[in-house]
């Protein structure tokens, strides 16, 4: 009997599709702004509650957020992932014109 799961190979002559590096990194860009180098990943929610550092209210367990730490700190990149915090979206978006 023929398998009913659907073929994930291109099709013959079909266009190839380009690579989504955002989600091929798992999310994870960088980002240079006013306020420094950045690196940002999306995520969906968590098990835990975090405070935003920009309203200081909570982001509740499940709720999609924006998790980012500095780049360009004394000791690299890995020395500023102990710095990362846990950012409404539209919060992270909108950090840059509460300066």
């Amino acid at each position: 009997m023929p398998s009913r799961r659907p073929s994930r190979k291109r099709p013959w002559g079909a266009d190839h599709q380009p690579l989504d590096l955002d989600r091929a990194l798992g999310g994870v860009r960088r980002v240079s702004a006013g306020d420094g180098e950045w690196t940002v990943r999306r995520v969906r929610g968590g098990d835990k509650t975090y405070r935003c550092p920009t309203c200081r209210q909570d982001i509740p367990p499940g709720t999609a957020h924006v998790v980012a730490w500095p780049r360009d700190v004394v000791g690299g990149e890995s020395a500023g992932l102990e710095q990362r915090r846990h950012w409404h979206a539209s919060c992270w978006e909108r950090r840059e014109r509460l300066r």
